[in-house]
């Protein structure tokens, strides 16, 4: 073949700019695009091969070498599938990219920042000018009698091309480096790039510095393959005080290690892999030592194909990132980090891998197209997800109790954002009541049936005129309350005194649960949920005979009307109460309804404003049957009953929620003058 010259395709004096000078999201993509297209030649051969077509020499290794020269400022990309001949040159270099890019610039035309761009451009072999001012290919193809090409281009816009001298099939591309670029001719960061992006391709990648000393290994001589290079054999002798024949070695040139896994682990079926591969697997991608909870492994191969592996971390959320890392790949080709269209966003907190050869890629392979098949693999995931959680809750509930508390935040997210999700799951979540035991919330619906209709039971007893049937009725037309607490040590009065009246409630302490029991009660219209603090439960309460509800009425008006002096507000919600636990004189609760409202107030930055405006103040509640209370009432003229009901009003708050500074510091002012009085 005659040298030939021609100027590469329409626009081409448009595209280089953009190409040299563009900000892509990963600058050093050019590796990936230029090994896969050396994967994508391999394959080929080789399915040539299996067709008949073409038959492979019997030592054929499929390979991909990458060759960086410092000295030469070069990087070398060679693969051994089945090459080109002239007129595909032609056709695949100097044309095909540019009907892609032809329509990206009448797309793109308009837009003005490059981060526009992004995602949105690619033009596989060509990447690599993003990083080279001149490009060499070298190739021969597989077919009979064919001639080697060998096809330059400096700046991108014209080409030369005529005969080359390549001896054995398949393709080397030369880039030689701009000034800008230099980083890519050291070894180390070329490695770093491989390792990013094509650590699982399915051939087997080799670096390597041009000219580099020759490294050694030492080898048993039995291990000793027909490619090794010998440089010596060694006779290694027993050490002194050993017994046993001396070994013979070999001193080899080092053998090249690929730096892909061609055989990654979710292209193994899930029966061929154990625990310990599972967990080097992870360790090894995502350089995380602790162990992962469990794992979901995807093989799916209809309606789409569709592998992978899905690890739930055991995430420390005081100081660990709660965003996972879910790395997608394309063929065992690395695409691209956490990409929201596939991985639904509740599953972010995962790690893991998914390879989906089915993925409708955009011309640059780092972005998706937002369709309907997009749609159904983000549902397919959810809903093994799902399976899992469902199946470990059935079947290894022991072990599902271990995991609860990692994986409940998400899960929890998950219902909030996926309706199909939170139906499949709903059966298999859990609550943690008081005694730590776990229980599902139709076990924590059950229990409160009881103990509301024992309460009400009760009531009917004691009270007179008030017809039983009516009673039943009426408690059974009420929703079932379903008691939480947010915070053990908080509101841990509110917990010792459930405990002895052998009442319960569930723990509710991550932050999502907020949003979470709004989301049950509209799912369970039967079902209402009250913090622990929010009233004085009917079971904590001694009852007011008939006789004795006058005069009790009496001592309560008291008792108000003596707090508020003391307290310096006339407007402070009181209420006297006779408790069964004698040792608590005073606490505080809010309402279910205002403390959702204070919470409301707080999300949307109306803390500052006056909490009275909506009813957000705690009510005082006074223990009728303590013996302060009852000093109070009987010595109001005490000089101690200022300070008696300013202390027992401080400490209902302190188990309530925390003072502020100013409350604080009188309350441990306060709390000195108490000591001393107790040492006169």
């Amino acid at each position: 073949m005659t040298m030939k010259k021609g100027s590469l395709s329409i626009d081409s004096e448009n595209i280089f700019p953009i190409i040299k000078k563009w900000v892509y999201s990963d600058h050093d993509i050019f590796v990936r695009e230029l090994v896969s297209n050396g994967c994508d030649a391999i394959t080929k051969l080789k399915k040539l091969d299996m067709m008949g077509e073409y038959e492979l020499p019997d030592n054929y290794k499929a390979k991909i070498q990458v060759i960086v020269n410092p000295e030469e400022k070069t990087l070398k990309f060679i693969d051994n599938g089945l090459g080109m001949t002239a007129e595909e040159v032609e056709k695949y270099i100097t044309q095909i990219a540019f009907s892609g890019a032809t329509q990206f610039l009448e797309k793109y035309k308009d837009k003005t920042t490059e981060d526009e761009m992004i995602g949105h451009f690619g033009l596989g072999f060509y990447s690599a000018f993003m990083v080279a001012d001149e490009v060499h290919i070298d190739t021969l193809s597989y077919q009979n009698d064919a001639t080697a090409v060998h096809w330059v281009s400096e700046g991108g816009t014209e080409y030369e091309m005529q005969d080359g001298n390549k001896q054995e099939v398949g393709t080397e591309i030369t880039l030689f480096l701009n000034e800008d670029c230099l980083e890519f001719a050291n070894e180390y960061r070329v490695r770093e790039v491989l390792e990013k992006y094509c650590s699982f391709m399915p051939v087997e990648i080799f670096l390597s510095k041009a000219n580099a000393e020759p490294e050694y290994e030492t080898i048993d001589e039995a291990d000793v393959l027909d490619t090794d290079e010998v440089v010596e054999h060694i006779t290694e002798e027993p050490k002194e005080g050993e017994e046993g024949e001396a070994k013979q070695k070999a001193k080899i040139v080092k053998r090249p290690v690929s730096i892909s896994d061609i055989h990654p682990l979710w292209t193994k079926n899930p029966s061929e892999c154990t625990k310990e591969d599972y967990i080097d697997f992870y360790r090894k991608v995502f350089m995380d030592y602790k162990e992962p909870l469990f794992w979901i492994h995807l093989n799916m191969d209809y309606p789409f194909n569709l592998k992978g592996i899905l690890y739930f971390p055991k995430i420390n959320t005081e100081y660990d990132s709660i965003e996972g890392k879910i790395k997608l790949y394309n063929n065992q080709v690395f695409i691209a980090d956490n990409i929201k269209e596939v991985i639904p966003e509740f599953l972010m907190v995962l790690k893991g891998v998914i390879d989906c050869p089915d993925l409708p890629l955009n011309v640059s392979r780092s972005a998706l197209q937002n369709d309907g098949f997009v749609n159904k693999v983000a549902d397919y995931i959810s809903k093994k997800v799902a399976d899992k959680l469902n199946g470990m809750f059935k079947t290894d509930r022991e072990n599902y109790e271990k995991y609860w508390d990692d994986i409940s935040p998400f899960i929890k997210f998950g219902c909030l954002k996926d309706e199909k999700f939170g139906s499949k799951v709903k059966d298999s979540i859990l609550y943690k009541d008081l005694e730590h035991k776990y229980l599902t919330l139709e076990d924590c619906i059950k229990a409160n049936k009881k103990e509301d209709a024992e309460t009400e039971e009760t009531k009917t007893e004691t009270t007179e005129g008030t017809d039983a049937a009516e009673n039943s009725e009426q408690a059974e037309k009420e929703k079932t309350t379903v008691y939480y607490v947010t915070d053990e040590q908080q509101q841990s009065q509110y917990i010792n005194m459930f405990k002895e009246q052998g009442q319960d409630a569930i723990l509710l302490t991550h932050n999502i649960d907020s949003a979470f029991i709004t989301y049950l009660e509209q799912k369970h219209e039967d079902v209402k949920f009250m913090r622990i603090d929010a009233d004085v439960h009917e079971s904590l309460k001694d009852e007011v005979s008939e006789d004795e509800k006058e005069e009790f009425q009496k001592t309560s008006d008291s008792i108000v009307e003596i707090f508020r002096k003391e307290l310096g507000n006339d407007k402070l919600d009181v209420k006297v109460e006779k408790l069964k636990d004698d040792n608590v004189a005073s606490m505080a609760v809010l309402s279910e309804e205002s403390r959702r409202m204070a919470e409301m107030m707080k999300m949307y930055g109306m803390s500052g404003m006056d909490p009275s405006m909506f009813g957000t103040q705690a009510t005082l509640i006074l223990n009728a049957n303590h013996p302060l209370v009852k000093f109070v009432v009987e010595h109001k003229r005490s000089k101690n009953v200022s300070i008696i009901c300013k202390q027992l009003y401080d400490l209902a708050m302190l188990a309530h929620k925390p003072l502020n500074p100013e409350e604080m510091t009188a309350f441990v002012q306060r709390s000195n003058e108490i000591m001393m009085l107790l040492t006169k």
